[in-house]
């Protein structure tokens, strides 16, 4: 095959056939994109080249024939018959008129009861004691509404492992998250015992608390395995997985796996989020791969009241439902208003 047809066939692919045929020829390939990943196949040597044009030209062959099984099977479908109003005006509807959007109730209404409270002595709840308590002996998941406290649990489970002299990695989905942490950590510790590694920057690599995306701890596992790096493992005593439902994200979530079947034994999993929707299957799953226990903490109880509104068309902002707090266990019946809205735009396709 010539170099500019290869290079043109290996372009059309997906870029998870590109990985599938990296593996074993391009180290690391998993980091590469897909214009990297073609242009170190073209530089291959010969037999490699080969090699390639045979597995790109099997790849060739079962996507063709995968096609056109698809279209042979929709061939085989019965025929819808055609709708009475295909091509013919369709019958009127009647449908109401409304007149301009006047909401029944104010912003003030809508945020009336949300204040701050007045300042109180700080008393962790029991189930945030527990789980700090339960680090020292197992891997902890927290599975809690957003506002329940989860924050506190991290920072004590920080404070606990840096006075025993051991490294703690905070992890975040985001940049930008990992960006606010650093900012607040560095606040609570002080800016010699926080540092951060992302895509972006690299500040006090060697502080015990170090802030960094998901997907550089896993490439930090995968450099410190193959003796690239010195990551301080010997020292690794927590590491706190934020907003770990992550987990379940078709694309993004084999890092999260990654990461915790190459944690180190010796350190302890947090894993923190507020919309696990199997964490017994998850703390079951921990068990399974690591030699130690995990206890799982599920806190239902919102301290934060939580209102559902959405922004009217005209701009203004409406409430969702007629009940003013979402509460957890109990049905909603839609707003008047929202009716409205749903009402009008049902019967757009008509007009």
């Amino acid at each position: 095959m010539h170099h500019d047809d290869l290079k043109r066939e290996l372009q059309s692919l997906p870029v998870k056939y590109l990985h599938h045929m990296a593996r074993g020829r391009i180290h690391r390939h998993f980091r590469l994109g897909k214009h990297r990943l073609v242009e170190l196949m073209l530089a291959f040597p010969p037999d490699q080249i080969l090699a390639i044009e045979t597995e790109l030209q099997q790849i060739l062959t079962t996507r063709r024939e995968r096609l056109a099984a698809q279209e042979a099977r929709a061939a085989t479908r019965p025929q819808i018959p055609a709708s009475p109003f295909q091509g013919k005006n369709r019958p009127n509807k009647k449908r109401p008129t409304f007149g301009p959007f006047q909401p029944s109730i104010t912003l003030q209404q809508i945020l009336e009861g949300i204040g701050v409270p007045e300042p109180q002595p700080f008393v962790p709840d029991p189930w945030q004691t527990e789980a700090v308590e339960h680090l020292a002996h197992s891997d902890v998941i927290v599975s809690a509404p957003t506002g329940s406290g989860k924050t506190y649990v991290a920072i004590q489970a920080i404070r606990q492992a840096m006075a025993l002299n051991q490294t703690v990695i905070y992890t975040s989905p985001l940049k930008a998250l990992s960006n606010t942490k650093f900012m607040e950590f560095t606040h609570l510790f002080g800016p010699d015992q926080v540092g951060i590694l992302t895509g972006d920057r690299r500040d006090n690599a060697q502080a015990p608390l170090l802030v960094m995306t998901t997907e550089i701890l896993r490439n930090l596992f995968y450099d410190a395995a193959s003796g690239e790096i010195d990551l301080r493992l010997h020292t690794l005593g927590l590491v706190i997985l934020d907003e770990s439902q992550y987990l379940a994200d078709p694309e993004r979530g084999v890092v999260w796996e990654e990461t915790i079947i190459l944690c180190p034994s010796q350190a302890r999993l947090l894993l923190l989020s507020a919309s696990i929707g199997n964490p017994q299957d998850l703390a079951e799953w921990l068990q399974a791969i690591r030699p130690i226990p995990c206890h799982l903490i599920r806190h239902a109880k919102r301290s934060v009241p939580l209102r559902g509104l959405y922004l009217h068309p005209t701009g203004q902002l409406v409430p969702l439902f007629k009940n003013q707090d979402i509460i957890q266990g109990k049905g909603y019946t839609f707003h008047p208003e929202t009716k409205q809205l749903f009402a009008e735009y049902e019967i757009k396709p008509f007009r």
